[in-house]
């Protein structure tokens, strides 16, 4: 299938990648990087662990060209069931299961998305901000907009389930 993802160890530590998730050709994942089970990293997507953990649950798609990095001594953490937008940036942020992160937002650090939220796509979240479990946010900064309906929910999993199908799929072109 091509060109591999680069993945490189940063001192003794090593990235610890689930053999079930998908990496794709370009991506780049270094240091202390744990990546679940069924878990699909797109094209382009940087994740440095170069100077503290990145723990990404099961099920979880970062989709192209994201970066992912930290703040010395501050994890990025994004737990199970987690889509990322094309071109987000999480940075020493908790992501809580089922949560949405929309194209092109940002999640600066010791911000925590709560389970199931979705941040627009766009939205700035500022160091700290705490988004409710089950709630909209947008804009720069981002604000609560709504709590979400069960169609968005609907959606939310239908995108999920995509992208673990995707993932797999181009898994199983690589054997």
């Amino acid at each position: 299938m091509g060109t591999k993802a680069t993945i490189h160890p940063f001192g003794d530590k090593r990235p610890d990648i689930h053999e079930s998730a998908f990496l794709a050709a370009g991506s780049v994942v270094t240091g202390d990087v744990e990546i679940g089970e069924m878990t699909s990293i797109w094209y382009n997507v940087v994740i440095r662990g170069d100077v503290a953990p990145t723990v990404i649950g099961e099920r979880t798609s970062i989709q192209d060209n994201s970066t992912l990095h930290q703040s010395p001594g501050n994890p990025l953490i994004i737990e199970d069931d987690v889509t990322v937008g094309h071109n987000a940036i999480l940075h020493s942020c908790i992501v809580r299961k089922g949560a949405l992160i929309g194209m092109g937002a940002i999640v600066l650090d010791g911000a925590e998305i709560g389970e199931e939220a979705m941040v627009a796509a766009g939205a700035l979240v500022p160091p700290g901000k705490k988004v409710p479990p089950r709630t909209l946010v947008v804009g720069s900064p981002a604000k609560p907009m709504r709590e979400l309906t069960e169609s968005d929910f609907e959606d939310m999993r239908r995108i999920r389930r995509e992208y673990v199908e995707k993932g797999q799929y181009y898994k199983g072109l690589e054997s």
